[in-house]
């Protein structure tokens, strides 16, 4: 991975007859054997990049989004064997994207700045990566911190030279701009003052209510912080005969049910840290560790039933269980005794899939920066 293009330059090729995997034990071995090699090779090109930051605070904040955050490229590029043949361009394209969301929500979580503009400027990044033609703009216009040696502006265009070999881009593009403007919008809002974000995000689920399943602000709030609707949309358009009715079915499946699972999993390991960072934690709203329990496993049942009606079902039931794995078997999990305790009700009321990656994500993270920093 020489340059940000090379890997990424090949024409589409004829989608692939490869079927998805709909059991655990095969899905882990194409994770291990097609997945995981292709992220790091992909982690390490991007870890050489940000290494090459000229300003101190963007190359430290750069260089902590893929240290600490690989295991976010890792479960999203999962959805690559959604592609089949596709799969490399398609975890080029994750990887990216995912670096993208995570370097620039380090930027705000520790920002100079308490500015809605600046976050909003920031993060359109997010929405230009979703489009092929999209000129660059100076993201960093209303920071101090402004030279980040093209970092930024090389993800992006990774990202759109994806876009533009995918058959069915057309097609999908509405969904992903509608997923991406939610998360850019509590971006902006979680990162302002302190005093403003939870009435700015209580007046913007006050917006959407009416769209959306009953449930409390700061779960809708979780629902629209996830990537994981623009990752699958991505990997199915890389099929010719993609169709808007796909198209939508796979955008109202992750959102808001898979999606608010992942993100409410992703704060709820993160609460000690949150506290002492002073960040918003979404988990913090709820009455009690039995009631966070709860709705976890009502968000667990209400995914499964949303993506009943997909093609590849059992991929995807497998990958709300894999979320649960992976991010119950993270080392903050039994760091925090209250954190753990509800950790493992929740892991017994999902039966044994769940213990299987929970195992395997074990392994994952226990090799993964052996694998990906040397």
């Amino acid at each position: 991975m020489n340059d940000t293009n090379k890997n990424i330059s090949h024409p589409i090729q004829k989608y692939s007859s490869i079927q998805v995997p709909s059991g655990s034990g095969m899905l882990m071995l194409k994770i291990y054997l097609d997945v995981l090699p292709r992220v790091r090779k992909c982690l390490k090109f991007w870890k050489n990049e940000s290494e090459q930051i000229p300003n101190h605070e963007l190359r430290k904040q750069a260089l902590l989004s893929i240290e600490t955050k690989a295991f976010h490229c890792e479960g999203g590029s999962i959805y690559g064997l959604l592609a089949k043949g596709e799969i490399e361009q398609t975890i080029h394209f994750i990887v990216a994207y995912q670096t993208i969301s995570d370097y620039l929500d380090n930027l705000c979580d520790r920002s100079t700045s308490q500015d809605p503009e600046d976050f909003r400027t920031l993060h359109q990044a997010c929405l230009d990566a979703l489009t092929p033609n999209a000129e660059c703009i100076n993201y960093y216009q209303f920071r101090q911190e402004q030279d980040d040696g093209g970092y930024l502006i090389k993800l992006v265009k990774t990202c759109q030279n994806v876009l533009k070999r995918l058959p069915s881009y057309q097609i999908v593009a509405p969904y992903l701009y509608e997923l991406a403007d939610y998360y850019c919008n509590l971006q902006v809002h979680k990162h302002v003052k302190v005093e403003e974000r939870v009435p700015r995000l209580k007046a913007w689920f006050e917006e959407h209510r009416h769209k959306i399943p009953q449930m409390k602000w700061y779960e809708f709030s979780a629902c629209t912080g996830s990537t994981l609707g623009i990752f699958c949309l991505i990997a199915y358009a890389s099929d010719p005969n993609c169709s808007k009715e796909l198209a939508i079915k796979v955008k109202n499946s992750y959102f808001p049910w898979v999606q608010g699972l992942h993100i409410l999993l992703d704060y709820f390991i993160d609460q000690e840290e949150d506290r002492v960072g002073g960040d918003l934690n979404f988990c913090t709203y709820y009455n009690s560790e039995q009631e966070i329990a709860e709705r976890f496993i009502y968000f667990l049942k209400e995914a499964d039933k949303a993506v009943s009606q997909l093609p590849d079902k059992n991929f995807h039931r497998m990958i709300n269980r894999a979320l649960l794995g992976v991010y119950l078997a993270d080392k903050k999990v039994n760091e925090q005794i209250n954190v753990r305790k509800t950790a493992r009700q929740i892991l017994r009321s999902c039966g044994g899939s769940a213990f299987f990656f929970l195992w395997n994500g074990l392994i994952m993270a226990r090799i993964r920066y052996q694998q990906i920093f040397v």
